[in-house]
């Protein structure tokens, strides 16, 4: 059971960034096919990099007993996926949030990302 620990986390953590989400529609509860782009793409791009990382001996898989086992490939552990998705996901959000604030100020008004997300219907 311990095994699971790392990518429940992970997972813990993807659902905590959907529910900040859908509360302020930044993502995915704006514009769904344009983030799952923006987060496919970005986890793909650093999966090419992990594997030539790991082609090129600069990485590798390190031994844990609170991952899985699951590989995708060899030396590349299955929680790697979602780890590069939580990252790519945050990034987004910040990047929403940020680019929303920005706005805001613009405007000459304090950005909430509820109230801003009203006005990006």
């Amino acid at each position: 059971m311990i095994g699971l620990s790392y990518l429940g986390a992970l997972l813990v953590s993807l659902g905590g960034l959907a529910l900040l989400d859908r509360a302020h529609r930044l993502a995915f509860w704006s514009d769904w096919r344009r983030s799952a782009l923006c987060v496919g793409i970005g986890v793909v791009g650093f999966l090419a990099w992990d594997g030539a990382g790991l082609l090129l001996g600069i990485f590798a898989r390190g031994d844990s007993p609170h991952m899985t086992g699951l590989l995708l490939a060899p030396e590349l552990p299955v929680e790697e996926a979602f780890f590069l998705a939580l990252l790519c996901y945050l990034a987004l959000l910040a990047w929403r949030w940020f680019d929303r604030s920005a706005a805001g100020r613009e405007h000459g008004q304090r950005a909430e990302p509820s109230e801003t997300a009203e006005r990006d219907r």
